[in-house]
């Protein structure tokens, strides 16, 4: 970043006042009645009718729409291990997003502990306040074990926007780039440069869109990730393959689809090169990715490229999932997201970026128009259909897998 913007996000961040986020009431607090209903001795009646039915919390509280970003900051993006406290801007900005996109109410938690157990304890027992859970910059594979034991001590949905956030936005863009490409993801020669946890939820979710796994060459540090190598953990070990290929030369060499979640320029113009004709490349590194747009494209005519930055075309950003996600969970108190509500995520942004893009959308950035194509995918995170589409097609996957408690709204039917 320029010194011009390291100061100016500085000052945003503390001017006028310090953070992103403040609470703001829901209701009259002018009067003495007001006060004697608000506290004591009127909130008693609510709290005597919760404590016979501990569901009532989502009529007499804010809890329905009401959701935790926490973390422990032990991978927070393009920084690392950084701890707790530190991450908290990041989380306050996670809340922000969630208030703008979606009016989801939003709360920041921050950890401090890198125990798997000690974390899932503290997290499951302050759950209950709240309508959902949005873990945040939790490194793997801790963060793998840390959700699945909290889905399973928590009714409310627990979602690792790392993981599925990003997995969402990737599949979505990834699906239409192939449109575009004449190709088909059944057939599909797939690598990914990378074995967290955004990686593997993207393999996870590809599969379920129809990806083989045959097809999926993985690579971490030491390569690609095959069987029988040494060193691989249980959640890597998912997408080892039999396969002699080793480097990433090797796996680029006549392969589809490049998604890289690793870190700058180790995609080389040779490897692109190598890839199979009309080649898609998502090159996701932020802030800088693993091939630059422009030496990219310089390569390569006929590649379509995505990647994690506003300042490019077919930018992969969770802001295009994660509010609606909730939104549409929290709108039939789902008790948890499921496959199928990811997909259903899926297919919603894919299908928006195929229709004509509203003038205000155009405006926001500074275009004259735009259209499905190479440098179009994805929607715009300003698109304001995001809400009622994504929202709308979760929350009926919600009702149709049997994880909700309210029926359809009738704004969604």
């Amino acid at each position: 970043m320029s010194e011009d913007i390291k100061q100016a996000a500085l000052e945003y961040h503390e001017l006028p006042t310090p953070g992103k986020i403040s609470v703001e009431l829901t209701t009259a607090a002018e009067t003495q009645r007001d006060l004697a209903l608000a506290y004591s001795p009127g909130v008693a009646e609510p709290c005597r009718v919760i404590a016979g039915d501990p569901l009532e919390a989502y009529r007499f509280t804010g809890k329905g729409n009401l959701v935790a970003v926490i973390s422990n900051g032990t991978a927070v993006l393009g920084l690392g291990d950084i701890g707790s406290l530190a991450s908290k801007p990041v989380m306050e900005g996670k809340a922000l997003l969630f208030k703008r996109f979606a009016n989801v109410n939003a709360i920041d938690i921050e950890v401090d502990t890198r125990d798997v157990g000690e974390f899932v304890d503290t997290v499951a027992r302050i759950a209950e306040s709240f309508g959902g859970i949005n873990l945040e910059d939790i490194k793997a594979p801790e963060c793998f074990e840390i959700e699945r034991q909290l889905g399973e001590r928590c009714d409310i949905p627990v979602f690792h926007d790392d993981q599925h956030g990003t997995a969402i936005v990737t599949a979505a863009g990834l699906l239409n780039a192939l449109d575009i490409q004449g190709k088909d993801i059944a057939n599909a020669r797939i690598v990914c440069l990378g074995a967290g946890a955004a990686a593997i939820a993207c393999m996870r979710l590809l599969v379920s869109m129809g990806a083989a796994r045959d097809n999926i060459f993985m690579l971490d540090r030491r390569g690609v990730i095959s069987k029988g190598r040494d060193g691989v953990n249980v959640y890597k070990a998912e997408f080892a393959n039999d396969t002699e290929l080793r480097s990433l030369a090797d796996a680029c060499d006549g392969a589809d689809v490049f998604i890289g979640l690793s870190g700058a320029d180790l995609l080389t113009p040779e490897m692109l090169q190598s890839m199979a004709p009309r080649p898609v490349v998502f090159a996701c590194s932020n802030p800088d990715p693993e091939i630059k747009p422009e030496l990219a494209q310089a390569t390569r005519d006929d590649v379509v490229l995505a990647t994690g930055r506003s300042d490019y075309p077919n930018q992969v950003n969770n802001v295009l999932g994660f509010p609606f996600i909730f939104r549409g969970a929290l709108d039939v108190r789902a008790s948890a997201i499921t496959e199928e509500m990811k997909i259903a995520a899926v297919h919603a942004i894919r299908d928006l970026a195929k229709e004509s893009v509203p003038a205000d959308v155009l405006s926001a950035f500074g275009l004259e128009s735009l259209e499905f194509g190479p440098d179009y995918i994805i929607p715009k995170p300003m698109d304001s259909r995001l809400a009622s589409r994504v929202s709308a097609a979760v929350a009926r996957a919600a009702v149709e897998s049997g994880v909700a408690r309210l029926p359809l709204p009738e704004h969604y039917a």
